[in-house]
């Protein structure tokens, strides 16, 4: 695209040029008109002035030949004088060839003959590449004869070649004069306005950072000033959009419940992250597609038609089947309306309260184990108390045998209470670990020391691989020495009289690897993400018969994750079952 600068140039200059050529012609013809009557008048001057001289000398009879030469080298003409019959009795020009001469002979009787026929006759003649101008001698009034003065033409176009080149060089001059003074003014006041143009290009484009100089104080000023202020309005407004945009996808992306967009027509248009992995979709095959054919889930279909038609906000929980397991959804749908109460379309947000579900069964669950088992030792007490205020305490034996059963449901009373209360420490925000270094193969053989009257009850065999007796770890010894109490007296318990128990200790690189494995009765696969719960037992009478509170794995779960480690299960029903606890060597600081 030509520059408007270049067009305006252009078109300056091309209007200078015209108006130059046209004022060098006018300029020529007046300068030519004026130098041509300027040299007949010297001509007539001239002839008059020897007309004059010859006249008051005494006419034709006392010509002085030599005084007319001398005139004639002094005017730089040639001089001709004839008498009233065109013969010629002077003529400054004699010298010439005989072809000339016998010319101009011929061009001064024409001229005679003419004057005769015709006093009005113009005394200017031109011919031959001369220029004659004549005049009659009279003496004593009576015509005598006639004097002519001669020119080249040459002259004269010499003369007016030199006012054609005064003129061009002048107008040449004149021209490129203009044409600097030209380009610097239009440069002047066409540069603001081509950088005013290329900011608003720049802005259209949406770079709001563009910007143009104001070193002007007229109107180009101005409009660069407006440019920028402009384009700051702009570019402020484009961030603030930008921010606003931003905040409002990052809340969109972060706010933790699923979210879908649909618009008037039934389209969806946005879904977030949330709902992406909630619901493991792909968003090129869900985006810009009817509801109804990318939505599998018919409650969700109903739910949004139900807006689409009563224009009203609706909230309603339902469980949906994602893959293989069933979740708790409460969905919130709103319809969206603009101003003019334009209808744009509807909001699903997707709450997921699964975990809430599960919370809320766990504590009933809690509260009716707790009950029943504060409930079983309690009410045992009770009875037996009663039993004996009735009377049975004079009965020596059985006085005995019902204060042991008291003591030892308030035993197990005692225990279930002490667990509940670990299990609440543990589980406080502000629970801390006494960390110190302790000997793995010393902790685990404290602990068999004190389980070992209980395992020979049940004549339970015992492998201890203590190939790793010097390996220590950081952790909190009383803790630790928790966990491996509970997970060796299950193994005791759940292994029938005759069983085998094997404990290995592996040294990793990073962890020590601690392997309790038994010949048990075992664990169902179903069964094994649940033996972490609160009072969950494998086999509930054989658990509360053997004075189990239920809380034992809670309690171990919860500590080995304080101590940053890891618990794994593998079970075999009728087989046996594997603990393997992973600890970290270096306690995370």
């Amino acid at each position: 695209m030509t520059k408007y600068r270049t067009r305006l140039l252009v078109g300056l200059i091309s209007l200078i040029i015209i108006v130059l050529l046209g004022l060098g012609l006018v300029l020529g013809q007046l300068f030519k008109t004026y130098y041509l009557n300027t040299f007949h008048e010297r001509l007539k001057k001239e002839t008059e002035m020897l007309s004059v001289y010859i006249e008051e000398d005494g006419g034709l009879s006392t010509l002085n030949r030599q005084e007319i030469s001398s005139m004639a080298e002094i005017l730089n003409a040639r001089i001709t004088i004839s008498d009233d019959n065109a013969n010629v009795l002077v003529d400054t020009g004699a010298a010439a060839d005989s072809a000339t001469i016998e010319l101009h002979r011929e061009v001064i009787r024409d001229i005679v003959l003419e004057g005769k026929k015709d006093n009005d006759t113009e005394k200017f003649f031109s011919r031959a590449e001369q220029q004659y101008y004549w005049e009659p001698l009279s003496l004593n009034g009576d015509k005598e004869g006639y004097i002519f003065l001669t020119t080249k033409i040459s002259e004269l176009r010499n003369a007016y070649s030199q006012i054609w080149w005064i003129l061009s060089i002048s107008l040449g001059l004149a021209l490129a004069i203009i044409i600097l003074l030209g380009t610097k003014i239009a440069s002047r006041y066409t540069k603001p306005i081509e950088a005013a143009t290329n900011v608003a290009i720049e802005l259209a484009k949406g770079n709001y950072r563009a910007r143009t100089y104001e070193d002007h104080i007229d109107e180009t000023g101005m409009l660069s000033a407006s440019i920028n202020i402009l384009a700051r309005n702009l570019q402020e407004l484009v961030k603030s959009h930008e921010m606003q945009q931003d905040r409002l996808s990052t809340l969109i992306e972060n706010m933790g419940s699923g979210l879908i967009l649909i618009d008037s027509r039934g389209y969806i248009n946005l879904i977030n992250r949330p709902y992406k992995e909630l619901f493991n979709v792909n968003p090129a095959e869900y985006l810009y597609r009817l509801y109804h054919e990318v939505i599998q889930h018919q409650e969700i279909s109903s739910l949004i038609e139900e807006i689409f038609m009563t224009e009203q906000k609706t909230r309603k929980q339902t469980v949906l089947s994602l893959s293989i397991e069933r979740r708790y959804f409460e969905v919130y749908g709103a319809p969206i309306i603009g101003t003019n109460n334009v209808w744009k379309g509807v909001l699903l947000v997707f709450h997921d309260i699964t975990e809430l579900k599960k919370l809320e069964q766990m504590r009933k669950d809690f509260v009716a184990n707790v009950s029943h088992e504060l409930k079983t030792p309690i009410t045992s007490i009770k009875g037996f108390s009663e039993t004996l205020l009735d009377g049975a305490m004079h009965d020596q034996k059985a006085l005995e045998a019902f204060l042991s059963i008291i003591l030892k449901e308030s035993n197990r009373l005692q225990s279930l209470i002490q667990d509940l209360l670990d299990l609440s420490k543990i589980e406080q925000h502000g629970f801390k670990l006494v960390v110190a270094e302790l000997n793995v193969h010393e902790q685990i053989s404290d602990v068999l020391t004190m389980l070992k009257g209980k395992m020979d009850e049940k004549d339970i065999r015992l492998d201890f691989n203590d190939g790793n007796s010097s390996l220590s770890i950081e952790g909190d010894p009383d803790r630790l020495k928790q966990v491996f109490i509970n997970i060796i007296n299950n193994a005791i318990n759940y292994t029938p009289s005759g069983g085998n128990i094997s404990i290995t200790i592996l040294n990793q690189q990073k962890h020590v690897a601690v392997l309790v494995k038994d010949t048990g009765i075992g664990i169902e696969r179903d069964e094994i993400p649940r033996i972490f719960e609160r009072f969950y037992r494998v086999d509930k009478a054989r658990t509360r018969n053997s004075g189990g509170t239920g809380l034992g794995l809670a309690i171990v779960k919860h500590i080995i994750e304080a101590h940053k480690g890891s618990i794994e299960v593998n079970s075999e029903v009728g087989k046996g079952t594997v603990f393997t606890i992973k600890l970290l060597k270096q306690f995370p600081g």
